[in-house]
C-alpha cells in the first residue's frame, strides 16, 4: 500500500515575501525571494522515512494575474527542486495550477479543473501512483487545502500562517500545526 503526503508550498514548505507594491504577504514572484523553511528539510525527511511518498499541489495564480513572468515562476520551482535535492529529498511528483478565474492573461484565467479545492491533482497522483487516499495527508496553510483533501479522501493538517487567516475558516481540517516540522511529527506518529 502506496502512501502519500501532498503539500501545498508556500507559507507551509516556504516563507511567503512582502510585495511591497500590494503591501501583502505573498508568494515569491522571483527565484532570489525564494528560501525554505530552517525545519522543511528535516520533516520532509522524516516524513520519506516513513514511508510516505512526497508530493507537491500548490496555486500559482500570478502570472494569469499579471503579477510575475510564467518563467518567474518556473525558475522559483527550479530554485526549489534544486534544493531539496541538494538535502537528499526525493518528491515523487510536482503539480502546479497557474489559472485564476479572475486573472487578466489569455488562457490563464479561467475557472479550471486543477485549481484547488478542487482534488485534480491529488486524484491525478491517485491514479498515476496507486496511492491509498484514506493514509495520505494533505497539508497546507489555507482552507482551499483543506477542502481539497478532504474532497480526495486524505487526512488533513492545516499550518498555522500568520498572514493567511483569512483564508483558514470554513473548513475544519483534522489536525493543525504550528509549521511542518510540528506537520511532520503528527503524520509520523500515525505510522
Amino acid at each position: 500500500m502506496k502512501r502519500a503526503v501532498f503539500l501545498d508550498r508556500d507559507g507551509v514548505i516556504n516563507p511567503e515575501v512582502l510585495n511591497p507594491s500590494t503591501g501583502q504577504w505573498e508568494s515569491p514572484h522571483k527565484a532570489e525571494g525564494f528560501t525554505l523553511f530552517p525545519w522543511t528539510a528535516s520533516a520532509l525527511r522524516l516524513i520519506s522515512k516513513h514511508g510516505y511518498l512526497l508530493f507537491l499541489a500548490s496555486n500559482q495564480p500570478d502570472f494569469a494575474k499579471g503579477k510575475t513572468p510564467l518563467e518567474d515562476l518556473i525558475a522559483i520551482h527550479e530554485k526549489f527542486a534544486s534544493a531539496i535535492q541538494d538535502e537528499g529529498i526525493c518528491f515523487s511528483d510536482f503539480f502546479y495550477c497557474f489559472h485564476h478565474p479572475s486573472g487578466n492573461v489569455p488562457g490563464y484565467s479561467r475557472t479550471c479543473a486543477c485549481r484547488k479545492p478542487n482534488p485534480y491533482f491529488l486524484l491525478t497522483a491517485k491514479k498515476k501512483w496507486g496511492l491509498e487516499m484514506n493514509l495520505s495527508w494533505m497539508v497546507g496553510d489555507r482552507h482551499t487545502d483543506i477542502l481539497c483533501g478532504k474532497a480526495a479522501g486524505t487526512k488533513t493538517i492545516l499550518i498555522h500562517n500568520e498572514y493567511a487567516k483569512e483564508e483558514t475558516g470554513g473548513c475544519p481540517p483534522d489536525f493543525t500545526a504550528v509549521n511542518l516540522k510540528d506537520a511532520a511529527r503528527i503524520i509520523t506518529g500515525f505510522f
